[in-house]
């Protein structure tokens, strides 16, 4: 199996100057083979310029660039032109499954924060001085940069990635190794209910309350947010240093807010992993729950509109971003596997106005949010212990029906 590590890179003065440099220059290859892509389609052939053409290019590049292209490693340039022909391949395949996707865009030197070396010891290297206490990568164009390693790698690094948050810079390397020894059975299987009062309610009637995160911070950001929109738009080379420190302030908020939903989703999941052997959960599509409401035309005016609840719905969203569901549910696949547990999805539809005595299935039956009463056989229970009750049982049949 793969995992993946992530280090603190605590480079020099110098190096921190290299690093920035490379990030700019892998940049400006990204951009320019997209307007490459872009103009080849427009203006000469009408057709797209594949990855294998672009990068047989990149010895004339580098060629003719030395200073800039020339200094940094070949294959994590290759691993830059692989990223936009992903692009490409992602934008492609939405047109064909009938949506509406976005065409790849150009990349400010702030908003490329990261370059892929495709191989350890290809323009990198890990731990490259193994007889040095101090753990270090190596990277072409940069040198031997200090690791704050905090655990130990296991297994074969396969890839290794700088990344660049804030002001702080990171190593992501990923590791081939052996499956790990799977945690003992414990007998229990459990059902979740994801939610937003709750975080997170269990059919055994265990609620995680939903910490709130963003909520909680969302004064200080949009203190720091105020303070930002008083400067005029630029660009980062152009912006004065109070400028750039009301930017720097506003993305630490927000790295605060992230460490902490990550924190708390990998507490939530591993505390699960290791309490149950089975869980089962909603399979929630939380793209099209967070969309905005179409709006509502008014047929007796042209051009005007009716209402049609975007502010309540903008609430919610915000509220289902902040609980981040999607990041929790990656991170419990994720340990379930490695832990060698068993996690199934399935479908929500009525799982919390469905009775858990009499399978009598009606609106009704939650008159509120919390409050759970079936209408047929008078039955009462938290609305989302009943959900994660009928989850579980769902899940059960999933998994009988898949072993036979």
């Amino acid at each position: 199996m793969i995992r993946a590590y992530k280090f603190l890179m605590r480079p020099t003065v110098g190096q921190a100057q290299a690093l920035s440099e490379m990030l700019r220059d892998h940049c400006s290859l990204y951009n320019g083979a997209l307007q490459e892509c872009r103009d080849s389609f427009r203006h000469v052939s009408r057709t797209s310029i594949t990855y294998g053409q672009q990068s047989g290019q990149l010895k004339e590049i580098r060629a003719f660039d030395l200073e800039r292209q020339g200094r940094w490693s070949f294959s994590s340039q290759q691993a830059t032109l692989r990223r936009l022909d992903k692009a490409f391949g992602a934008f492609f395949r939405r047109i064909k499954a009938g949506e509406t996707p976005g065409y790849p865009r150009f990349r400010g030197v702030n908003w490329f924060d990261t370059v892929d070396f495709a191989k350890d010891g290809d323009g990198c290297r890990w731990d490259s001085t193994p007889h040095d206490p101090v753990t270090r990568v190596r990277f072409q164009g940069v040198g031997h940069v200090k690791v704050n390693q905090h655990r130990a790698v296991v297994g074969k690094v396969k890839t290794v990635s700088v990344k660049r948050e804030g002001r702080k810079w990171f190593v992501v390397l990923t590791a081939e190794q052996d499956r790990p020894e799977p945690l003992p059975p414990t007998g229990s299987v459990a059902g979740i209910d994801l939610g937003i009062a709750s975080f997170l309610t269990d059919s055994n009637g265990v609620h995680v309350p939903n910490p709130r995160h963003g909520r909680k911070a969302a004064a200080k950001l949009e203190a720091a947010q105020q303070a930002l929109s008083r400067f005029p738009r630029r660009k980062a080379e152009d912006r004065t240093k109070n400028h750039q420190r009301a930017v720097e302030k506003v993305a630490t908020l927000h790295g605060k807010v992230r460490r902490q939903r990550l924190d708390h989703a990998h507490k939530t999941a591993l505390a699960l992993v290791r309490e149950h052997d089975f869980i089962a959960h909603e399979d929630l599509k939380i793209r099209n729950m967070s969309k905005a409401p179409a709006p509502k035309p008014d047929p007796g005016t042209p051009g005007t509109f009716l209402p049609n609840g975007a502010a309540a719905k903008s609430g919610l969203n915000r509220c289902i971003a902040d609980a981040g569901w999607g990041v929790f549910l990656t991170i419990l696949y994720a340990k379930a596997e490695s832990a060698g547990r068993e996690v199934i999805a399935v479908d929500p539809r009525n799982t919390s106005r469905t009775c858990p005595e009499c399978g009598h299935t009606a609106k009704e039956n939650r008159p509120t949010q919390e409050k759970f009463h079936c209408v047929s056989c008078g039955h009462q229970a938290h609305a989302d212990v009943v959900g994660a009750t009928n989850v579980l049982r769902a899940g059960l049949v999933r998994r009988y029906a898949n072993q036979a």
